[in-house]
């Protein structure tokens, strides 16, 4: 018996959902006066979250239909830590722009509390269940600044292209239940593994990737990205791309390395052709953009395709890369959009790539915290974004995958221009309009603790990275 004897290892998550629900009364009862306060209450529940993940043991609840491992033990602090950095970071745009109402840090805790869910998914129907508890917080937070019609476009162009991908993965799995008999991951690995695989289950299998390749904004499920990220408040942009996508690509790792290995035959095409055109597209459309926001838009499509490349080769070797570059990815796109929050003239948010002009004449330490980013989202050494790439390109050349990972690293020389020309418009171009100082205090923490993370952190102390994601990658070859 597994079922409610272990329900203590879903005890974040019904930790997160008491405090969301008390925090939620607090706010109501103490009005918009008590937005502050529901802030920092949310941001140290996600804290004790953490601490309550890294204390959980490993094993299945609910009938097998909940898992705790070491893989979804890392993911998990992985997104708690983004959802809890997108919510500080959050408060002086909202004061800014006048929208700073407690309702968003409690939905930020409920949409984490569907990724935590999401990762720990068992079962085809806790991975819906946690898809759509996330999604639904997410739609609200894209369209939380009312009164802006790019706000409120942009929270429905998400909630209509993500219903459509819900109904996808939600018909993949029952397709997936109608020609295996069942929705449990481990029943379906004994059914693939004994020879029992019928086409429907493959068909399912390709609409349930679909679902959640669009969670991840690849191609081609990536059309909402860039006017989601543009439209959406700024806080909003950094929390949708860092969180949700970490949550999602457990899941799909959790999904292929899982209950699907045995069809690797059959995913792996699947996804090297997802991460090639995710790479090429992702790369090239941002070459012409304007507006930071859309340009983060494409370069978080282009890092997709890169993880998905690490996961397409199938071996531990690559699963421990996803896990590395996931670790990356959350340094560098918080701080890049900790530069974006404090990109402000007059009080106004300004989004122009040349709105940047000169900045390192005005304000070097931005300047050189930015510099640090790209630098790294461009792969050059020994910054971590290097060992990022690094790690994903050796796990697909191992595997064979030699095509997919030669486009991919002409992907991401394309790729660079477009964060070396940030860096030569801030440092070579005339001085623009000083931002406004000082800056934030919340937000020149985070700019210095990503900038240092990407190095020397990083590149230096790598090896508790390293075995850590080795640990988790271990899970899904050592037994789940």
């Amino acid at each position: 018996m597994d079922g409610l004897h272990n329900w203590t290892l879903a005890a974040p998550e019904i930790f997160l959902a008491a405090a969301a629900m008390i925090l939620l009364m607090i706010g109501v009862y103490r009005g918009e006066r008590g937005a502050d306060l529901v802030s920092s209450l949310c941001v140290a529940s996600l804290g004790i979250a953490i601490f309550l993940v890294l204390r959980l043991e490993h094993g299945t609840a609910y009938h097998e239909l909940f898992l705790v491992d070491a893989f979804t033990k890392m993911m998990k602090v992985l997104s708690l830590l983004a959802a809890g950095i997108a919510i500080v970071m959050s408060r002086s745009y909202f004061v800014l722009v006048g929208v700073w109402r407690f309702e968003f840090p409690v939905l930020v805790l409920l949409a984490t509390l569907g990724m935590l869910v999401m990762i720990s998914a068992n079962d085809l129907m806790t991975l819906y269940l946690g898809l759509e508890m996330q999604s639904l917080a997410l739609y609200v937070t894209a369209a939380f600044q009312r009164d802006s019609e790019r706000s409120t476009e942009a929270g429905l162009k998400y909630f209509v292209l993500s219903s459509v991908a819900s109904g996808m993965l939600l018909y993949g799995a029952s397709l997936v239940y109608g020609f295996a008999g069942t929705t449990s991951f481990p029943g379906l690995a004994r059914g693939f593994l004994a020879g029992d695989v019928a086409t429907g289950a493959i068909i399912g299998l390709v609409f349930v990737l679909a679902g959640l390749v669009f969670k991840i904004s690849a191609v081609p499920f990536h059309m909402w990205t860039p006017d989601v990220y543009e439209g959406a408040p700024t806080p909003v942009t950094a929390l949708f791309s860092v969180a949700p996508k970490i949550a999602a690509m457990s899941l799909i790792v959790s999904v292929v390395m899982g209950p699907f290995r045995p069809l690797l035959a059959q995913w792996q095409q699947i996804l090297v052709a997802v991460a090639v055109l995710s790479t090429i597209w992702g790369a090239i459309a941002a070459l012409r953009q304007e507006n930071i926001k859309r340009l983060m838009a494409y370069s978080s499509i282009a890092n997709m395709g890169y993880v998905v490349l690490g996961l397409a080769a199938g071996t531990e070797e690559g699963v421990r890369s996803v896990v590395i570059y996931m670790i990356i990815y959350l340094a560098m796109n918080v701080g890049t959009f900790a530069v974006i929050l404090s990109m402000r003239r007059k009080g106004v948010m300004v989004e122009r790539i040349s709105d940047l002009s000169g900045l390192a004449q005005r304000q070097p330490m931005m300047a050189l915290a930015l510099l640090l980013f790209m630098f790294s989202m461009a792969g050059i050494p020994p910054l971590a974004g290097f060992f990022a790439k690094l790690n994903v390109f050796l796990a697909a050349i191992n595997a064979g995958l030699y095509v997919a990972a030669t486009i991919a690293v002409l992907a991401s020389v394309v790729g660079a221009y477009y964060y070396v020309r940030i860096v030569k418009v801030m440092y070579f171009d005339d001085p623009a309009e000083a931002f406004d100082r000082p800056v934030e205090r919340d937000m020149a923490v985070v700019m210095l603790a990503t900038a240092l993370f990407v190095f020397p952190v990083f590149p230096v102390f790598q090896a508790p990275f390293m075995n850590g994601a080795q640990a988790a990658a271990k899970t899904f070859f050592s037994g789940r």
